[in-house]
């Protein structure tokens, strides 16, 4: 019976939070599970935005759908862990793993989803699951527990009501972590009666990770003691807990475990549960109220908001409380290159100059920029140099706090490496195909991010490197076939490969990565006229950009990567290589095209169920492209501080900006029919660009979209035209 009070006890907690800020709570408009399913891999538990610990279930099953630790079509339970990672394609982290048992005929082990008793974990009943921003809730029915939690940046804050049995108890899990993560080096310790101490080192995609931890107790456990002989798990007793529910505390630090104890008395010296979940609630609530958008209807608010929830998940605060400078980890470029940084450069700029800070320091650790940073360890997954256009788009947008002469050094440091491929390019002048795999995706990543480096030049006043990399931007030409309209391989005599498979999507085993041709030839958003011409004309490069969207072939080859998912045709939204490509159109003065594109992605790609993210969330990139893509707005091109003109989804959208409030209208049209945009106003006056620009979002300011309904197969241009129509 008091299990079932206490149960009864929380569930009226959270309505009771409800029910008070239901009118006002941006928080409560929130769907976590939303990517909890299909292909998703999000993060399902409690967080602050941003924060160390993300502390959630942890399930049985390992795999690619496990990523993040949980999967909606799975109800089993190995623990807690205090750190997930969220939407990523490789399964790490899952570090301290909390389990409340009861009884002591247990084994300890992960086990196996065939028998219950092949280790601790329990079944979770998802009826009963409460997730929500800052707090998570679940029953776990093996045990008779109901199991809460709640966080700080950097602690975790769990709740356990036991039932009125002897034999309660709290198992430390230092063993399982995410897929093929394993421990290289544990231990743990009491404290006296009330605490347990220690760390976690393990290798896996990071290869040389530490956690240290703290872990507090509301009352004294009776024992602890090791309960296996590897010491990789530790067991806690409390006899019978009668009286009123267990809390335990974590926290956690990448330095010392006496970091973590200052993390624990700086962020959480005391025991009060809901007013921490409260307190989580109002960060969350405070980030998510910096956009506020009108005329949506509850279903759009709830997609739109989980989005925006998602791309403040990762980066995460890596450096302890207090510390002399803050330090981000959980860099997932090559995704959130596209959109997530962008996006995060308007609505964090004081937190976004922490993360280019923090991309300065590894450059000048590990002698270049990130590539795929993960709790102080480089995995150098994915190709191209992802960092180089975030530190890039700094520079040129002028972010206050960081600085710029040693932000500009790291990028040419960095640029000019010759590991990964391109010393080969600074060799060729492109890839060859015979020397290095991946060979067109590597290349075209390095010559986006040149032409960043290039606008990076051009701000700081070098002349000489604005020619030079501008010039070696241009290496993608290389590949274009024009007898195709379509980038290849090429080896290094030069001659393309043959036989060319353009569908071919085998994963990561081809000349592209996760994709095929049809993807890869418009990642050229740095030099689109430079595309053109290699088209030959306006009008062939629209011809070709119009048969991407509808061309119908199935994808070819072995093992066809997952990641090539959500097609339009050929084009692919579950992968982040072509989410800018229907911006293209604006680029070449037909938004009316990128107006279709962008709403039938925004409305068939999306949606509030656990499977309503197409790919991968990739760490808040597939959000940020949906948030800023349903704004009316998207940096095409890195380090240009350009926002190009899409469609906007919503009558009225509003941003918190350092300047006051900047204001996205849009007028006019029918969302049902083909649309003209008539004219783009800022403040009143026409723009005749197809952008606007950062500085002028960060002023405030209205920035207003006129429509008509355009009747069916007629097309008009707006704003200057291309060279060479």
């Amino acid at each position: 019976m008091r299990k079932i009070f206490y149960f009864i006890l929380a569930l009226s907690f959270m309505a009771g939070c409800s029910s008070r800020t239901v009118e006002e709570s941006f928080a409560g408009k929130v769907d976590p599970l939303i990517g909890s399913g299909g292909h998703g891999h999000v993060f399902v538990g409690a967080s602050v935005p941003f924060g160390m610990v993300q502390v959630g279930p942890t399930g049985v099953p390992q795999g690619w759908d496990w990523c993040s630790g949980y999967h909606r079509s799975d109800s089993t339970v190995i623990g807690f862990s205090h750190t997930h990672l969220s939407g990523t394609g490789c399964g790490d982290l899952l570090d301290i793993t909390v389990m409340p048992v009861v009884g002591t005929d247990l084994t300890y082990a992960r086990g196996s989803v065939d028998s219950i008793g092949s280790g601790l974990w329990s079944y979770a009943d998802r009826n009963h699951e409460t997730v929500r921003p800052g707090y998570y809730s679940v029953p776990l029915t093996r045990y008779g527990i109901l199991a809460e939690m709640t966080s700080t940046s950097r602690v975790g804050f769990h709740r356990y009501t036991f039932p009125d049995s002897c034999g309660a108890a709290v198992v430390f899990d230092l063993r399982d972590g995410g897929n093929w993560d394993r421990p290289v080096d544990i231990h743990m310790e009491p404290v006296g009666d009330s605490r347990i101490q220690g760390w976690r080192h393990s290798t896996g995609w990071a290869d040389d990770q530490k956690v240290y931890f703290v872990a507090d107790f509301s009352c004294p456990f009776s024992k602890f003691e090791i309960k296996d002989e590897d010491g990789l798990f530790g067991r806690a007793d409390f006899g019978t807990l009668s009286s009123s529910p267990l809390l335990v505390k974590v926290a956690l630090s990448a330095v010392s475990v006496e970091g973590a104890a200052a993390n624990m008395a700086a962020e959480l010296p005391g025991w009060d549960f809901d007013g921490t979940v409260m307190a989580a609630d109002r960060a969350w609530n405070d980030q998510l109220r910096r956009i506020r958008i009108y005329g949506a209807s509850p279903e759009e608010e709830k997609i739109f908001y989980t989005a925006l929830f998602h791309t403040m998940i990762a980066p995460s605060e890596f450096s302890d409380a207090g510390a002399s400078y803050p330090e981000y980890t959980t860099f997932s470029l090559w995704d959130t290159y596209r959109a997530a940084m962008p996006l995060l450069s308007i609505t964090q700029p004081g937190r976004y100059a922490d993360m280019i800070n923090t991309m300065i320091q590894i450059c000048h650790r590990q002698g270049r920029l990130p590539v795929w940073h993960l709790w102080g360890c480089e995995t150098d997954c994915m190709v191209g140099n992802p960092a180089i256009p975030v530190v890039a788009d700094a520079i040129v947008k002028g972010i206050p706090g960081i600085d710029r002469e040693s932000a500009y050094k790291a990028l040419l440091t960095t640029a000019m490496d010759t590991t990964r491929g391109n010393g080969l390019r600074q060799k060729y002048g492109y890839i060859p195909f015979d020397l290095h795999a991946e060979s067109v995706a590597y290349d075209m990543e390095y010559a986006l991010a040149d032409g960043a480096v290039a606008q990076a030049a051009l701000a700081m006043g070098d002349s000489a490197s604005y020619r030079y990399f501008s010039a070696r931007s241009r290496s993608y030409r290389y590949y274009f076939d024009p007898s195709t309209g379509l980038v290849r391989g090429k080896d290094s005599h030069g001659c393309f490969r043959n036989p060319f498979r353009p569908f071919d999507a085998s994963h990561r085993a081809n000349d592209y990565c996760e994709g095929t041709a049809w993807q890869y030839t418009w990642l050229v958003p740095h030099d689109i006229e430079g595309l053109r011409d290699c088209f030959g004309s306006n009008t062939e490069m629209l011809a070709k950009l119009d048969s991407l969207f509808t061309v119908e072939s199935p994808l070819e080859g072995d093992d066809i990567s997952p990641d090539v998912s959500g097609l339009i045709g050929q084009y692919a939204h579950g992968n982040e290589p072509g989410h800018h490509t229907a911006y293209i159109y604006t680029m070449l003065g037909y938004p009316d095209k990128t107006a279709e594109k962008v709403r039938e992605i925004l409305t068939t790609m999306y949606s509030s169920a656990p499977d309503g993210i197409c790919g991968n969330e990739d760490v808040g990139q597939m959000s940020a492209w949906y948030v800023l893509s349903a704004m009316g707005l998207y940096e095409v091109e890195p380090g240009s501080g350009l926002y190009w003109f899409g469609y906007p989804l919503f009558r009225k959208t509003e941003l918190d900006v350092p300047g006051g409030t900047f204001r996205i209208i849009s007028e006019g049209g029918s969302a049902a029919a083909p649309l003209h945009l008539v004219k783009v106003t800022l403040d009143g006056k026409e723009l005749k660009e197809r952008y606007v620009r950062y500085a002028d979002i960060m002023r405030g300011g209205e920035l207003k979209f006129e429509w008509q309904t355009l009747p069916s197969g007629r097309e008009k241009r707006f704003g200057r035209l291309p060279k060479n129509p």
